[in-house]
């Protein structure tokens, strides 16, 4: 397909951008028109290495060839049909591959089209398996501070980052919030789980007495935060939680779309760290990036309670015009081919050790208040400029730019998230950018 070329800003101006100074960004526009492997190729004929994976997603890297023909031949056989009363077998087949590969004991699949909307079909799922079970007045929802579930209006109203929330509540009522459980002073600059924190886990029988268990539906967490900084689960916090959500009758559910699919060494955060869900959401590594699509897991027990009137009646009343789309379903399936064919999850936990350690390397930068990192994610926490806030952060991201490499900035730390495939040489490519950025910017 050909695009008209871009002649001035005015050609800019329709689009309105998520997440983006608009003016800022059309007044100086960063635009890509390729991208294959680990890099983007930019309008301007620059290649870019990618060091955020598209944005978390891209997990495969750019432009792997089956994902692309899957797609292609799709479409040409069967571009749609609904999954409402009707269905095509690719649904059916990635649901059973994806349960192949989720923890033991979860077994069905509700397709979605983005992490945004598996978030929100969880928290329905939640409250309506309570309802069927006779326990309606569990409406009540429990996240953690700094977590991010993307932009629909249920995971918004759960999510604890103020800047998101700032101009669009009020929310959901009945919706409280953990301490994230990390304290810089004593787990900064952890290297993979920090050992203290799970003790905070226990905020949560805090809140069952202040609000009572009875009406709590489901306490919703990421294994490892992403954009609010990625903060992986302090060692044992993970497992508290499953103890306390078990003893008084609250599901419990993994926020997996970032985690998922290779991204800490392990098909999901469940599987690294040995604690099953009872609801887990993921998207973005389903198609590596290539499709649009999201998916909510479900234990056979949140899925049996729905199983209980006469076999004509609907088992639940919610569902998208996309949800299981011919075309996602098929990059779905050539992507979990990709993973396994090329044993891309292994690679990723074999090159964690060099990841943590080049990241590790950039303690050495006065401007460095803490690094956090866990499987192929790091976060670079600097200090800011005085009365500049995110400034720094900024100075790096495009000094990085400059250099050939992609970064991407949360306040004033900066992010790291690179497609999986990533090399030795690579790796020591983006660290070695960033300390020159930060020498720069000291």
């Amino acid at each position: 397909m050909t695009t008209r070329p871009i002649a001035n800003r005015n050609d800019l101006e329709a689009f309105w951008m998520p997440f983006t100074p608009n003016r800022r960004f059309k007044n100086n526009p960063r635009l890509y028109t390729g991208a294959s492997g680990m890099y983007y190729k930019t309008s301007d004929g620059k290649n870019i290495l990618d060091g955020m994976a598209g944005l978390w997603c891209v997990n495969a890297g750019h432009g792997q060839p089956e994902i692309t023909q899957a797609i292609q031949k799709q479409a040409a056989e069967l571009d749609f049909v609904s999954s409402f009363q009707m269905g095509h077998p690719a649904a059916f087949e990635l649901a059973d591959r994806l349960t192949e590969l989720a923890p033991d004991g979860i077994d069905h699949v509700f397709f979605s089209n983005s992490g945004s909307e598996a978030v929100d079909t969880a928290l329905k799922i939640a409250r309506a398996y309570h309802r069927a079970r006779g326990e309606g007045e569990r409406t009540r929802f429990i996240s953690r501070e700094r977590a991010y579930h993307g932009m629909g209006w249920g995971g918004l109203s759960v999510s604890g980052i103020g800047r998101h929330r700032r101009d669009f509540g009020p929310f959901l009522p009945g919706v409280d919030h953990l301490p994230l459980g990390y304290d810089r002073a004593i787990s900064g600059f952890s290297r993979g789980q920090p050992k203290q924190g799970a003790e905070s886990a226990d905020a949560l029988l805090s809140l069952i007495q202040l609000h009572d268990a009875s009406t709590i539906a489901a306490v919703i967490v990421e294994p490892v935060t992403g954009s609010g900084g990625v903060h992986p689960a302090p060692v044992g916090y993970l497992n508290r939680l499953r103890e306390i959500c078990d003893q008084h009758g609250i599901l419990l559910i993994f926020d997996e779309v970032i985690t998922g699919f290779g991204r800490i060494g392990a098909a999901f955060g469940a599987e690294r760290f040995g604690v099953t869900p009872d609801i887990m959401t993921c998207a973005k590594g389903m198609t590596n990036g290539a499709v649009p699509m999201g998916a909510t897991f479900v234990s056979a027990d949140v899925y049996e309670a729905f199983q209980k009137g006469p076999e004509e009646q609907i088992d639940i009343f919610h569902g998208y015009t996309y949800s299981a789309h011919p075309l996602a379903c098929a990059a779905g399936l050539a992507t979990l081919n990709v993973y396994r064919d090329q044993n891309i999850f292994a690679r990723a936990a074999q090159s964690e050790a060099l990841w943590e350690e080049q990241a590790h390397s950039l303690r050495a930068s006065d401007a460095v208040i803490d690094i956090r990192n866990i499987g192929l994610l790091a976060a670079v926490d600097l200090m800011p400029h005085a009365d500049k806030p995110g400034a720094r952060a900024a100075e790096c991201v495009d000094y990085c730019y400059s250099k050939g490499l992609l970064v991407r900035l949360s306040g004033d730390s900066i992010v790291l998230s690179p497609p999986l495939i990533i090399s030795s040489d690579e790796i020591n490519f983006v660290f070695d950018t960033l300390r020159q950025s930060l020498a720069l910017t000291a």
